[in-house]
């Protein structure tokens, strides 16, 4: 048992001290410690206005970024249920989707204009 536990913190000391041996640190320079987010100048003031237009399509991204991950296991489902009941219940859901979808084209929100 000691040997055992002597091994496993031997192997975790050197899968931790390996890469700080073996990197080479870059140079610290005024651009590498700035911080970045979204393509906003850091040196900016935080008052400029955000595009509205970025938000709807980062939203409708989220949205059906969370559809896929509902319609992934659908077909194991389809397999273990009633087939029909869940066919129905995926069409409907796919046009709920779909109806959105159309909704924000025809508003315009898909529309990327600078």
């Amino acid at each position: 048992m000691f040997y055992f536990s002597s091994m496993v913190l031997i192997i975790s000391v050197v899968l931790v001290s390996l890469p700080l041996i073996t990197s080479q640190y870059p140079k610290s320079d005024r651009e590498n410690l700035s911080p970045f987010e979204c393509g906003f100048d850091p040196k900016n003031t935080s008052r400029t206005p955000f595009s509205l237009q970025f938000f709807l399509i980062a939203v409708i991204f989220l949205i059906f970024d969370v559809e896929v991950a509902l319609l992934l296991p659908m077909p194991l489902i389809m397999a273990s249920f009633n087939t029909t009941n869940t066919l129905l219940l995926i069409i409907l859901f796919m046009f709920i989707l779909l109806l959105g979808l159309y909704y924000e084209w025809l508003n315009g929100a898909l529309n990327w204009t600078i």
